[in-house]
């Protein structure tokens, strides 16, 4: 019964992940930005197989997992410092989460809750041609607060998984243990050695 509350559990949490993170995962590939979306994809693979070990009873399977939430963990915490300015990190950096490939922005800073847009005309002279020069405001939490709480959110559910992982592993490996002793002596399978005749049959003559 523990086995099956603890894998039950650990399925529940691992379906609760997969969820959050591909909502996420929408938000960053409408605010292009790349890190997080691959760090997101190599997520949703080993949830996956996480989950996949959780009910077919692979223990490896769930090990791996485990192990990866611990880096997914340090991951989000990073993200939290980011966007908090811890040190000299600054959330207004292109090079960490896209790779300088294109600007960053989180998609919560033009569509967060309560913002309002408004485009500013003419844009100023050293505004870049291919972007849009804005003005937002009104915004009822500040994007940053935003992805903060979504990190937060991961970290808790990964928290959380790791506990049932390693709880779910340790109830499988004794389940293991306890049925490769009992198989021990098992003696359904056996068979004695056969006896065999060493009589041959000669043909019998009937004398009329």
């Amino acid at each position: 019964m523990g086995c099956c509350s603890g894998r039950c559990t650990l399925a529940f949490i691992c379906g609760m992940q997969l969820v959050s993170v591909l909502e996420r995962q929408v938000i960053d590939f409408l605010g292009y930005q790349w890190a997080p979306i691959l760090t997101n994809f190599i997520h949703i693979i080993v949830v996956i197989l996480g989950l996949f070990g959780t009910i077919q009873f692979r223990p490896r399977y769930v090990t791996g997992y485990a192990a990866w939430l611990v880096a997914w963990m340090t991951w989000n915490v990073f993200i939290i410092c980011f966007y908090l300015e811890v040190g000299d990190l600054s959330k207004d950096s292109d090079l960490v989460l896209t790779f300088n490939l294109s600007m960053h922005r989180s998609w919560w800073m033009e569509n967060g809750p309560g913002c309002r847009v408004t485009p500013i005309t003419p844009p100023p002279s050293w505004a870049p041609e291919d972007h849009r020069y804005i003005s937002i405001s009104g915004c009822l939490m500040d994007f940053q607060f935003i992805e903060v709480a979504h990190s937060s959110l991961q970290i808790l559910l990964a928290l959380v998984g790791f506990i049932y992982a390693c709880y779910v592993v340790k109830l499988i490996s004794e389940e293991e243990d306890s049925f490769d002793f009992i198989g021990g002596f098992d003696s359904y399978g056996y068979q004695g050695p056969q006896k065999t005749s060493h009589l041959q049959l000669q043909p019998m003559y009937m004398s009329k």
